[in-house]
């Protein structure tokens, strides 16, 4: 098996100002592509500078606070759905920054086409598929791609090339998001 370097990928769900323990989900890609968990021993990470700025970065913050997640994991979907785009429109119909579709836009109560209540809902739907999958990344970024359905019919992520690139894609975005003194060469352990 071929396996690229593993890096340590830590989702701040809040911004502290001192360095914490990470406490994270770690995956290898192996040869075939697909990722593995591993166990890894991770020493205390500095938190993603908060100088990074995003376009709609103030409504990435107030939905990143409000729904407790990692303002470059926001950053990261909206740079792999739509590059920025408040007005992209997919081939399948999916609507604005976070292209979100019609009917998920509805039951969320928001206008896709507007660029903040996109975020709001992406970002919404984004922290119901990570309650759906007990906050497994992976899996709430397969939901978001393929959807729930997908997910459970598969038991884990679903075989499509689109959505295990997608998945690959977030995660190193996600990672060049953190500072390079973060992004830690991880030490495996043994699984308990």
């Amino acid at each position: 098996m071929t396996i690229r370097a593993t890096y340590a990928v830590m989702i701040m769900l809040s911004a502290p100002a001192l360095a914490v323990t990470a406490h994270a989900q770690v995956f290898e890609v192996n040869g075939a592509g697909d990722l593995q968990a591993v166990c890894a021993s991770l020493p205390p990470m500095k938190p993603a500078s908060p100088l990074i700025s995003y376009p709609y970065q103030a409504a990435i913050n107030r939905a990143a606070a409000e729904f407790d997640l990692s303002p470059d994991l926001i950053a990261a979907i909206i740079r792999q759905e739509s590059a920025f785009n408040p007005t992209a429109i997919s081939p399948r119909g999916a609507i604005g920054l976070m292209q979100l579709m019609p009917a998920t836009a509805r039951d969320l109560g928001v206008n896709p086409h507007d660029p903040e209540q996109n975020i709001y809902g992406g970002v919404a739907y984004l922290r119901q598929q990570l309650d759906r999958f007990d906050g497994q990344l992976d899996l709430a970024l397969a939901a978001y791609n393929a959807g729930a359905g997908a997910v459970n019919r598969y038991g884990g992520i679903p075989p499509y090339r689109e959505t295990r690139t997608y998945i690959d894609k977030n995660l190193d975005s996600l990672a060049q998001a953190m500072p390079n003194d973060t992004q830690t060469p991880v030490t495996q352990t043994a699984c308990s």
